[in-house]
């Protein structure tokens, strides 16, 4: 390399020798340097050529015809443009003032060569020495974090750091440093230098010619940047920046924007710069351009609802997200929070609205959920908490981080669309109080809505300068505690209450009068003792989250009456209707439940001291409702690993000698028991094995439990220790053993320590068994419970021994059901833990299937003849107005029978009190085994079931019935396409959409509702109501995502025929068929949301990889009913392939996220979108390369491949990035085979810096 770099210093200084002698010729020496050049084997362009002569000119050869051999060598390309240029930029900027003519000859080069790419045919040692020179010289690399240097990033971030140095200069020049982002001269190239050096003495003896050089050169800088930023080329490449590097953007569009700003300060053309502010603009603004000239342009020109919310059916995704959400059986394992925020993103997109009628349309879908609750059922699990939580807590704390955008939003216009948001949410609140029917306060929220009403009334007196007249009254509605709680999260302020028509008040009735009462918390805050105020402040939502603070300072630091009265109050009403501060003492709850900093400290001591504190919050949080709020939070993972030194401590500790069975009071078994079934609950291990579920659809386990709350915790504290189940033994052996129970049947007890115990239990069950006769009437309640002094874990081993004991013991006759059900609920009175323990022995039993069933006769086991077939006729009524028809579940004429594990564990159900304290037995544990083991076992046992639990809780027949009405869709895969097509039919049925004016009673309403209860009585389930609360029981998940998928198709040709028909009877088939279009996605966006239920990650990966490419592409759309010559068949091929682009999209979407998430939501959601999405772009490059030909119909295909990547560039451009620049070089190929050159262009510019040098190709 030295030998070649000293031959061309020999070269290049005959070369200047040559060039200042008379009549010497710039042509004729380039010429003559080449063939020089050629002769001792140096390559061209040559980048040692191109540094020597750079050198020189700056500036010991600083002469004019250098500077004519210079241009001459980069028209012949004996050395490359880009070097030269980037070579120039390093040393003529700095020096701009002491060298104006060098400056502006430089600005001449720019304007003609900047263009000049590298040529492909260059020897590659060449390009790799002149790319490395380029790096070297604007330190690219550095400044703009690239790993590896390319010809693509490389020409790329060239001309980006070239503007924005120009742009920097500009600043500089006119004395606009104050407006300037420190940040906005790249590393290396600071145009200050230049400007220190000449302020030293020189400004006062500068000749009027330099400074008329200047000014000519400031002037000519914005004409060459007007022209660079201009043109095409130029404008992609910087596209490419903002998209993929949107903080270094930032700087060019903050320089530009203080520029444009004081335009009026300088001596420039303001056409000139208006027209470079414009092509800066139109950079941002480039994603516009796809669709314009395109025949699929109606696709994407319309709006989908017309109005944006038009129709409330585009944003029915919010709907079932919501219901979904309320299904008490299933939590979560990331705050829901996070989940609506990145979908309420998604569908602003798809539905291409407005702030304000996103905002309106996600209050719409909540005050709907909360109306159609507004009577529940009795039994039912969750009450109305939850959702009011959901509209007045997790709706405005999901608004919140949209109201400050995203990071990589440009920072200039962050003020200006956190503005924009505000008063979309402002205004969205404006019109939500036209929505008088969804706004009538529930009876539980009427005081609320009123104190409301009456703060406001009571702000506008105040500030008025009046007092409050106590003789008017203010009716409160829901509108009015959604004001509360947006003013709460600091998202509007109470600028709202002057609003005309937001306070109506009326004279108050002398029987209307009532006290003022005071607030128990300003008592609390005065000083009055905690004892005195426990129970008005468990009743009374803090209203601070200092309140909240205070109480958590006693409840750790206070004396043991204050720690247990604290930690009750913070339990309370706080956390389960304390909207303004709900997530708050929802995480203090959890930090209460680790008194103990480090697993490291475990002992007895340390919890005992702890005990009564510990027993007041675990008895507080177990209920169904607060559990599920907890849920709403993403606290699942966290509770967990709180729970679990708590079941080792305590499980560990053997009980008093006085020990009496009652979780009311604090001891040992109590707070293990209540941890302990809380832990149980949080990962299901009540689910049947693997094997016997087909859908195989992921529950939380604890493992996974685990694996997020470290995760979690490491995002906070790197140094973090993790929580491994390898730091609590006593727990980690039972659930080896649990796991063994579930996969086969216990064995090798005989020798092993538990023998002792499990004699012990079973000597305490026969005993009783042979003091009574088996047909006595003696209750259990009559029983006295033995006490074993033994610790919880040792019993909990000992119990599957026992349990296959008296199973054993009940099939050949040695044990009679009836005492084989007391002895259970006197393990379960004993230890309430136990209740876990039988459970998942009695379920893995019931699903292997091997026992013998036994009839319910009413002598040995219950008998529910009473009115079996009235409630399998009920159910049977109760699925056909959801327009499922079946046939009985159970024949007539047949006995009565269960499964012998089955009726043994329904049995046991029946002896606790359907009601009170044993309510979250029933819900929690029982409920939810139950509903397993019927939908795992092909046994006709849901009817007998429904049968026995009605004659026990007559009150909660209808909550039964409701729940049981599942079940007949676990196995029949008919009934599962009935649902399907019942939801599809009532979503999109014209009475309920009428138009496409914003009614708040369409499409959701078909599809959901107005509630359950009809005068009363449970008449009618909504078939969108049913699919949610069941979908994920189908043990055929697959074939519910093709009913889904061939539904969309056929609606595709059906509302192509419905176009046809009218075409003739309109003006305009353009709009028709936009309409046509709005349709079509509303029927994606239902079949979207309903397979996202039915199998989540699952299902969406199964339609990438399986349902599209089986269904479609390689068999074939199947019988359309169309023929395809005809207009409707041509409409129906082309809304068909859209329509399953849509549905891909869509789906996509809302299980993986279309933006930046957090690396939890990526962990639980994302982490497979790569490969996933990553297979299909595969898959379809292959088939426009030829290599596979698709079986639809060619119109089909060619909708499809452009709806998809069009969608895909605007909605979820981020999923490109992890798509191989190969496989993205084939699909812009076939795309330019099309004439599709923007779209393919724009496919590529998304596939981040990787896929710089593919752009760069395409355009040269």
């Amino acid at each position: 390399m030295e030998a070649e770099s000293g031959g061309v210093d020999r070269i290049l200084a005959e070369a200047i020798k040559a060039s200042v002698a008379p009549g010497a010729s710039p042509s004729k020496l380039s010429a003559e340097l080449a063939c020089l050049l050629q002769e001792k084997g140096l390559p061209v362009p040559n980048p040692f050529l191109a540094q020597m002569l750079v050198s020189n000119l700056c500036f010991s050869d600083n002469t004019a015809c250098l500077w004519k051999l210079l241009e001459q060598l980069m028209v012949s390309r004996v050395v490359s443009s880009l070097q030269v240029l980037a070579l120039l930029t390093q040393r003529v900027i700095p020096n701009r003032k002491e060298q104006p003519v060098a400056y502006r000859l430089y600005l001449e080069l720019l304007r003609r060569y900047a263009l000049d790419l590298p040529s492909s045919a260059d020897p590659a040692t060449c390009t790799v020495r002149i790319l490395k020179s380029i790096d070297d010289a604007l330190q690219l690399s550095q400044s703009h974090a690239v790993k590896q240097v390319e010809i693509g990033n490389t020409v790329v971030l060239f001309m980006f750091s070239v503007i924005k140095i120009l742009l920097g200069c500009l600043i500089e020049d006119f004395g606009l440093d104050a407006y300037r982002n420190e940040q906005l001269i790249a590393s290396g190239t600071d145009v200050r230098q230049g400007m220190e050096t000449d302020d030293r003495g020189s400004n006062e003896k500068r000749s009027v010619r330099v400074k008329h050089r200047h000014t000519t050169n400031t002037i000519v800088s914005v004409e060459v940047l007007e022209e660079m930023t201009s043109n095409k080329k130029v404008q992609v490449f910087l596209h490419l920046v903002f998209i993929n590097m949107p903080e270094q953007f930032n700087t060019v569009q903050n320089s530009m924007q203080v520029i444009e700003a004081n335009k009026a300060k300088t001596n420039l053309s303001q056409s000139k710069v208006e027209k470079l502010y414009a092509n800066i603009q139109r950079v941002i603004m480039d994603g516009n351009r796809l669709g314009k000239h395109s025949h699929f342009s109606c696709l994407f020109d319309t709006r989908p609802c017309n109005m944006g919310t038009g129709n409330s059916a585009c944003w029915i995704p919010l709907d079932v997200f919501m219901e979904n959400v309320m299904d008490g059986r299933n939590l979560h394992a990331i705050s829901v929070i996070e989940a609506l925020t990145e979908g309420i993103r998604t569908l602003k997109v798809i539905n291409q609205a407005s702030w304000q009628e996103t905002f309106l349309a996600l209050w719409i879908s909540a005050l709907r959920l909360v109306q159609r609750g507004r009577e529940s059922l009795e039994g039912q699990a969750l009450s109305h908490n939850p959702r009011f939580s959901m509209l007045l807590a997790i709706i405005p704390l999901s608004i919140a981080p949209l109201m400050h955008g995203k990071k990589s939003e440009i920072d200039g216009t962050q003020k200006e669309l956190a503005l924009s948001r505000r008063h979309g949410l402002i205004s969205s609140l404006q019109v939500l109080g036209q929505f008088s029917w969804l706004l009538t306060a529930p009876p539980a929220l009427v005081v609320a809505a009123n104190d409301a009403a009456n703060k406001a009334m009571d702000t506008i007196s105040k500030m008025n300068g009046g007092t409050t007249n106590q003789n008017l009254k203010v009716v409160g509605s829901m509108l009015h505690l959604i004001v509360e709680a947006c003013i709460a999260r600091n998202l509007i302020d109470i600028s709202v209450y002057f609003r005309p028509g937001y306070v109506v008040s009326s004279p108050k009735l002398e029987t209307e009068a009532l006290p003022n009462k005071e607030s128990p918390w300003s008592s609390f805050l005065e000083g009055i003792p905690l004892s005195n105020l426990q129970n008005a402040l468990i009743a009374t939502p803090a209203s601070s989250v200092e309140h909240l603070e205070r109480l958590y300072g006693l409840a750790i630091d206070g004396l043991e009456e204050e720690r247990l009265a604290a930690s009750s109050i913070i339990c309370g009403a706080s956390l389960t209707c304390g909207w303004n501060v709900q997530e708050h003492a929802a995480r203090l709850v959890v930090r209460l439940l680790s008194p103990i900093s480090s697993p490291d400290s475990l002992n007895w001591t340390n919890y005992v001291q702890h005990m009564p504190m510990l027993h007041a919050i675990l008895s507080s949080i177990s209920s169904i409702d607060t559990v599920h709020i907890l849920s709403l939070y993403g606290l699942i993972p966290e509770l967990a690993a709180s729970l679990m030194p708590i079941c080792e401590a305590f499980g560990s500790m053997p009980p008093p000698s006085n020990h009496k069975s009652c979780t009311e009071k604090s001891s040992a078994y109590s707070v293990f028991s209540y941890a302990f079934l809380l832990l149980f609950r949080l990962w299901k291990f009540y689910r049947p094995p693997l094997e016997h579920c087909a859908n195989a659809r992921q529950d939380l386990t604890l493992e996974y439990l685990l694996l997020l709350q470290n995760r979690q915790v490491t995002l906070q504290n790197s140094n973090a220790q993790p929580v491994c189940i390898n730091s609590f033994p006593k727990l980690q052996a039972w659930y080896v053993q649990n796991q063994m129970c579930m996969s086969s049947s216990t064995s090798g007890l005989h020798d092993r320590p538990v023998q002792q115990v499990v004699d012990m239990i079973l000597t305490m069950i026969f005993s009783k068994a042979t003091k009574s006769d088996c047909n006595s009437g003696t209750s259990s309640g009559d029983q006295h419970v033995d006490v074993l002094p033994l610790p919880a874990w040792d019993i909990l081993e000992a119990l599957p021994f026992v349990l296959e004991a008296i199973l054993e013991a009940c099939a050949h006759g040695q044990l009679c059901s009836r005492d084989l059900t007391l002895g259970l609920k006197e393990i379960v009175d004993l230890l309430p833990a136990s209740l876990a323990i039988i459970i998942t022995y009695f379920s893995a039993e019931i699903t292997r299937g091997i026992w013998k069933p036994v009839v319910l006769n009413g002598t040995e086991w219950p008998s529910p003849a009473a009115n079996l077939f009235l409630v399998d006729q009920e159910i049977k009524e109760l699925l056909a107005s959801a327009g499922v028809h079946i046939p009985r579940c159970y024949p007539r004429g047949l006995e009565p029978k269960l499964p012998l594990p089955m009726a043994i564990l329904v049995s046991l159900t029946i002896t606790f009190n359907f009601g009170g304290k044993n309510l979250d037995y029933i819900h929690g544990l029982f409920g939810q085994a139950i509903e397993n083991c019927i939908g795992s076992s092909p046994w006709p046992s849901m009817p007998i079931i429904g049968a026995l639990w009605t004659l026990k809780a007559r009150r909660w027949h209808d909550f039964i019935l409701l729940t049981l009405s599942r079940f007949p869709l676990v196995h029949d895969r008919d009934a599962v396409s009935q649902l399907i097509c019942s939801c599809f039919s009532s979503f999109l049925d014209p009475a309920s959409s009428r138009g496409f004016h914003f009614d708040a009673n369409s499409g959701a309403v078909g599809l959901f509702g107005n509630g359950l209860i009809d005068n009363g009585a449970l008449k009618h389930v909504a078939p969108g109501s049913l699919y949610v609360h069941s979908c994920r029981m189908f043990l055929d998940m697959h074939h519910a995502g093709d009913v889904i998928f061939r539904l969309v198709i056929d609606q595709a040709h059906e509302i192509a025929r419905e176009w046809a028909s009218n075409i003739n009877l309109r003006s305009a088939g353009r709009t028709s068929l936009a309409v046509a279009v709005s349709k079509m996605r509303q029927v994606a966006l239902l079949a979207a949301c309903m397979l996202c239920l039915a199998g989540g990650l699952k299902l969406v990966q199964v339609l990438y990889e399986e349902l599209f490419p089986t269904l479609l592409l390689l068999v074939g759309e199947g019988k359309s009913g169309t023929a395809t010559t005809s207009p409707a068949g041509h409409v129906g091929n082309f809304l068909g392939g859209y329509a399953i682009a849509y549905l891909l999209v869509v789906s996509g979407s809302f299980i993986w996220g279309v933006g930046e998430t957090s690396l939890l939501f990526t962990l639980v959601y994302s982490s497979k979108r790569a490969w996933v999405f990553g297979k299909h772009m595969e898959f379809l490059a292959r088939l426009m390369e030829g290599e596979t030909l698709p079986g639809c119909d060619p119109g089909t295909w060619k909708a499809y491949v452009l709806s998809f990547f069009r969608l895909l560039i605007s909605l979820a451009a981020t999923w490109i990035r992890d798509v191989k620049v190969e496989t993205l070089r084939k699909l812009a190929s076939g795309l330019r085979r099309w004439n599709e050159h923007e779209l393919a262009l724009a496919l590529l510019e998304r596939g981040g810096p990787a896929a710089m040098s593919a752009v760069v190709e395409s355009l040269s």
